[in-house]
């Protein structure tokens, strides 16, 4: 079964972001995979945070959300998750009480549009690392970072590059990169300790 790119724009995904954005349609097919993959567990943390009325939390959830929205192509929903966002960092939680439930059936739907791309054999794009590989990596990084050895330093971020990061993550492991070759370790480590809850 191969990626039915046109399918997916019928239904008012932007494949060329998507595409664009992950960098190629090998690297977007598996993707897809991987938001419908992390679907339920995102779904119900988002339903938990607005009950419990965490709003720092929520912000944080609803950020990457819609972050892997924009990634996928999924624009109108990414603009969504971004509006739960700034309601969250405004303290607004009339809105988020309003509106969270809109936009989870919103996300309900794309996942419904994307579903045939879970059918089709999971692809492992070749030197992309898994999480638990690029997890490994990290915490490989820390530790040299934490012993001021900017050789391995060095090559160990190069290879955490391999992990499919969301756009803000990239440009933070590229900055925590130009760190290391300024020798600023504590500075690059904090950048990588932030990044790291988004391996999954």
């Amino acid at each position: 079964m191969e990626l039915d790119l046109g399918r997916l724009e019928d239904k008012g995904i932007s494949t060329a972001d998507g595409i664009g954005y992950t960098g190629g349609e090998e690297k977007y097919a598996a993707a897809l995979q991987r938001y419908l993959k992390n679907y339920p567990e995102n779904r119900k943390s988002v339903c938990e945070l607005q009950k419990s009325k965490d709003t720092e939390a929520f912000m944080i959830k609803v950020h990457a959300l819609k972050s892997n929205s924009k990634m996928i192509g999924a624009k109108d929903l990414a603009s969504l998750f971004e509006k739960l966002e700034l309601a969250a960092k405004e303290g607004d939680t009339a809105y988020i009480e309003e509106n969270t439930d809109g936009v989870l059936k919103k996300y309900d739907e794309l996942i419904e549009i994307i579903r045939p791309v879970g059918e089709m054999e999971e692809i492992h794009v070749q030197g992309e690392l898994t999480a638990a590989e690029a997890k490994e990596t990290a915490d490989g990084l820390l530790e040299a970072l934490d012993e001021f050895d900017d050789e391995l330093s060095a090559e160990l971020a190069k290879k955490l590059g391999g992990y499919p990061f969301r756009i803000t993550q990239k440009q933070k492991l590229e900055e925590a990169a130009r760190y290391i070759g300024d020798f600023l370790y504590d500075e690059a480590a904090e950048l990588i300790k932030e990044i790291y809850p988004s391996i999954e």
